[in-house]
């Protein structure tokens, strides 16, 4: 993991400054130095916009009472198509506007999906429940078995006593 990102941390510089290089010597400097501002305000808007849009349909979601897994997912990559844009460079920019496209966002999540899914096990045990139900056998998983201990208890008052 270490190597890749030192990778990324070297040749996306180097390619960003080829690129400035090869864009600024066909249409100049003031040209060149006029996009990359503008790309950075352009960025920065629609990324509010589209970050504002999303945390809307994160509140409408919670409201109804549904996991925004979704617009979660989608916040962070808006997130990281606005840090993005605002970093000076054509290659990041082409990046970060296209994770601001709903489209290629909704490509991405299927596929952090599917990542997820084939890469990371998640096991979840209910502490609240005292026994495991055998129509459930997957909430307590066979490599971690539950020691179930049995209490023998008599309620002497049920009556809620007042503070």
């Amino acid at each position: 993991m270490f190597a890749r990102l030192l990778f990324l941390f070297i040749t996306i510089p180097l390619i960003e400054l080829y690129l400035f290089m090869k864009i600024g010597a066909r249409i100049g400097l003031p040209a060149t130095l006029i996009i990359i501002v503008l790309t950075g305000f352009i960025g920065a808007a629609l990324t509010r916009y589209q970050g504002l849009r999303t945390l809307a349909k994160f509140q409408k979601a919670t409201a109804d009472g549904r996991m925004p897994h979704q617009e979660v997912l989608d916040g962070l990559m808006i997130l990281v198509a606005g840090a993005v844009l605002l970093t000076p460079g054509f290659l990041t920019d082409i990046f970060g506007f296209a994770l601001l496209v709903p489209a290629v966002r909704t490509t991405v999540r299927k596929f952090l999906a599917r990542y997820v899914k084939n890469h990371v096990r998640i096991v979840s045990t209910d502490l609240n429940q005292t026994n495991p139900t055998p129509t459930n056998p997957s909430r307590f998983p066979p490599e971690h078995p539950r020691e179930e201990k049995v209490v023998d208890a008599k309620v002497i008052d049920s009556t809620p006593t007042k503070n």
